[in-house]
């Protein structure tokens, strides 16, 4: 199986034309994204067919679970189909990429607006979708009177908690800091919050401090892979609650140990994801190795 690294702030995947293929994706997914017998990834995405948008997205994460959507996932996808197949329309004047791309995900179509520097993608926006809130549509179990839910509390291994809980396409749960994200024991906390009851599906989960009306910085972990570099829909979800709860403006900069992504949102339409994404390599998978 021919196949592609690429990372978006450090969020990295393995990509694999799979529209004429077909395997056990789950055990693929844990083999080939293993940092140290593998080629390594957070996630392994393949290119699919779609009868209800140009091309179709499954990402399984580096556990083997097949995850609803990725925000730097979907970029990653956008700059390997297009520079590939050259797939994706020219917009009319009114959108601000030279091209888009829909791309159907197990949470409904996105569509990706796309800049490009000659034959090469540099740089790719995604409209996340709307930001959903109750507690079935996300899902989460708990009791509450208030929707959004912002503020729930929690205590973990004597840590208090105050998570804002919401869905990008998959379930989010972030809390906010008065103190550095860099010293919050997320190893520790982070796969407990992950797999709290309260959350059916598993959640993923981001600590999150407001440096200013325009910049946040955060660490996420991951549902499936553990504390990764950066999150598409992680960013996406601190933006929304940040500015929910009045301590952001409507574009914010989410500054992750991967590098800044952008999110734009109008306080109640889709949520607009923005950043650089990279080849690092490409090669081929010659099957599963004993060890």
């Amino acid at each position: 199986m021919k196949f592609s690294k690429l990372q978006a702030t450090g969020n990295d995947f393995i990509l694999s034309d799979a529209r004429t293929m077909e395997t056990e994706w789950t055990k693929l997914a844990r083999t080939i994204c293993d940092r140290h017998f593998g080629a390594g990834a957070d996630g392994l995405i393949l290119v699919q067919n779609s009868t209800i948008a140009d091309l179709k997205m499954r990402l399984f994460n580096a556990d083997g679970s097949e995850a609803e959507v990725s925000g730097n996932g979907l970029r990653c996808f956008a700059k390997y189909a297009v520079e590939r197949s050259s797939i994706g329309k020219t917009p009319s004047r009114s959108e601000p990429g030279n091209r888009s791309l829909t791309v159907e995900t197990l949470s409904g179509v996105r569509k990706i607006e796309i800049w490009m520097l000659g034959n090469r993608v540099e740089r790719a926006e995604v409209d996340m979708g709307m930001p959903q809130f109750r507690p079935e549509k996300i899902p989460v179990k708990v009791k509450v009177d208030i929707i959004p839910i912002l503020g729930y509390p929690l205590v973990i291994d004597g840590n208090r908690l105050t998570l804002s809980i919401l869905s990008m396409g998959n379930p989010h749960a972030v809390s906010f800091l008065l103190g550095p994200v860099a010293e919050f024991p997320m190893a520790d906390v982070g796969p407990k919050v992950e797999r709290h009851t309260m959350f059916p599906r598993r959640t993923n989960f981001e600590v999150a401090r407001v440096l200013s009306r325009g910049k946040v910085e955060a660490r996420v972990w991951e549902r499936g892979v553990g504390e990764t570099l950066a999150c598409g829909s992680g960013a996406s979800a601190i933006a929304v609650a940040a500015q929910l709860q009045g301590y952001v403006d409507g574009q914010v900069d989410i500054m992750l140990a991967g590098g800044t992504l952008t999110v734009s949102w109008d306080g109640a339409g889709e949520v607009f994801l923005a950043g650089p994404v990279e080849e690092v390599f490409t090669g081929e998978w010659r099957g599963e190795r004993r060890r």
